[in-house]
């Protein structure tokens, strides 16, 4: 008996009832009223059941799928809008114990490794706070000899504590290994936003395959996100797979059934949740890989997802095309990264041969070099507001309080906002002749569309503030 309740990751992630929920989608496809009363039900912003998820996955003609779609873009604007939030990943650290086939960090790979000084870090936020960022996710290898926690929480206590003309890093995201009930008390004390971990596969046998090292205990690892929310204390958490080490129709129906684990115990699902897919690496035999996801099927999982989650951040990462990430966006998509780099030490341009003579190399390939002023002059002419808003971190806002605003719908009063709040800042610190153009017309325009009146107001006295000078005004 499949049972939501219970804290073994063998059970929440119950595999007999992942392949009966796809078994049965592919019976339930066939019937055209059933996905309409799915789709029906996916336009009340109520969500779907990791089951009714299934039926979608298997849709596979071109008209249900466009239905789908234009669906999924309807959900979204609806709780959020038009705002996309951006970020920029950090890397502390490329040491790691573990061998890991898919990654371009594993231990066996022979390639230069670093780990940031305190110094090399502050030239690193200095480099990122330059292109506007104001939102940042620490990414660190599994060592905890060479990275240990006391080394992160350092690391986090000196990105807050840098201080600029015009503000300083206003949420620091963290992915780090799973790790112990205390170590997330050290993280909620050191104030992170998101403890972000994915999951990499949910199929048990796949990921046992696929790791070598500590990471290799699954029930630790899929377990991690209930020690951090129900004895660490964090609010708000984000998961999801590397789409390509298994099949997506079994990740996907598994990360929902993660998402109602947690809502049932944790009284709150993620935050938010990442669509990475897997990329070519150093020392990774891409070709290897049976079950990489095509475009096609990829639009679709994040379509099927942003309708069973509709109150979820949706996050796409830099591993997609410029062309493609444009398209996912259409789908729900609600947080991108921007002008990332995966390297230790990236954004500074530090010098990247170790003692031995190794030469570093990335964790993986990315597709999108765009640097954040591109990035935000695309969303502009296509009609998207970019923000740095971190407003509900910073209110008080998380948790399951986010989500009663979210599933109330009042969200929006908050988000659309904010975002304009924050766009009007990066006007008038980062952009140049053109982007400014074009981003005073956007906001002139989308401030009167904010729907609370009073919220209105507040917005409009809020933006001739910044214009006169003043920062981090926030509703």
């Amino acid at each position: 008996m499949y049972n939501v309740k219970s804290m073994d990751a063998n059970e929440f992630i119950d595999d007999g009832e992942v392949l009966e929920s796809i078994s049965e989608a592919k019976k339930l496809v066939q019937d055209k009223s059933e996905i309409e009363r799915i789709l029906n039900k996916a336009r009340q912003y109520k969500g779907l059941t990791h089951r009714e998820a299934a039926v979608l996955l298997e849709v596979d003609d071109d008209e249900t799928l466009e239905k789908m779609f234009k669906t999924a873009k309807e959900v979204k604007e609806e709780i959020y809008g038009k705002r996309i939030v951006l970020f920029a990943p950090l890397y502390l650290s490329n040491y790691c114990v573990n061998d890991c086939k898919y990654c371009g960090y594993k231990c066996s790979n022979k390639i230069g490794r670093h780990q940031l000084s305190q110094e090399e870090l502050r030239e690193e936020v200095r480099a990122l706070e330059a292109m506007g960022h104001k939102r940042l996710l620490l990414e660190a290898g599994e060592d905890d000899e060479k990275c240990p926690i006391d080394y992160i929480l350092e690391c986090i206590n000196t990105i807050y504590n840098e201080k600029f003309a015009n503000g300083a890093i206003r949420r620091v995201n963290v992915d780090i290994a799973a790790t112990t009930v205390e170590n997330y008390q050290k993280l909620k004390e050191a104030k992170i936003g998101t403890y972000i971990l994915f999951q990499e596969t949910y199929h048990k046998p796949t990921y046992l395959e696929m790791h070598r090292g500590p990471k290799r205990n699954y029930e630790w690892h899929t377990e991690a996100m209930d020690r951090a929310m129900l004895g660490g204390g964090l609010n708000d958490v984000g998961i999801g797979p590397l789409f390509g080490l298994y099949d997506y129709h079994y990740e996907t129906v598994a990360l929902l059934m993660h998402v109602e684990h947690l809502e049932a115990v944790a009284g709150v699902g993620p935050h938010t949740i990442s669509f990475p897919r897997l990329l070519p690496a150093e020392g990774v035999d891409y070709s290897s890989f049976p079950y990489l996801v095509n475009d096609r099927d990829f639009k679709k999982v994040v379509a099927t997802i942003r309708l069973a989650v509709p109150y979820t951040g949706l996050i796409l990462s830099t591993r997609e095309s410029v062309e493609f990430r444009n398209e996912l966006l259409d789908l729900g998509i609600s947080q991108m990264s921007a002008g990332s780099s995966v390297g230790v030490g990236g954004y500074a341009q530090r010098k990247t041969v170790d003692e031995e003579g190794l030469e570093e190399k990335p964790q993986f390939n990315l597709a999108d070099h765009r640097k954040p002023i591109d990035v935000i002059k695309g969303l502009v002419r296509d009609g998207y507001i970019p923000s740095y808003c971190t407003a509900c971190y910073r209110e008080g806002r998380t948790g399951d309080r986010f989500m009663a605003l979210a599933k109330s719908g009042q969200i929006k009063n908050c988000c659309h906002p904010n975002a304009l709040l924050t766009f009007e800042e990066y006007l008038r610190d980062y952009a140049d002749a053109e982007l400014m153009e074009m981003g005073q017309k956007m906001i002139d325009r989308e401030i009167q569309n904010i729907p609370n009146e009073k919220q209105r107001a507040r917005a409009i006295e809020y933006l001739q503030r910044i214009r006169n000078g003043e920062r981090d005004l926030r509703i």
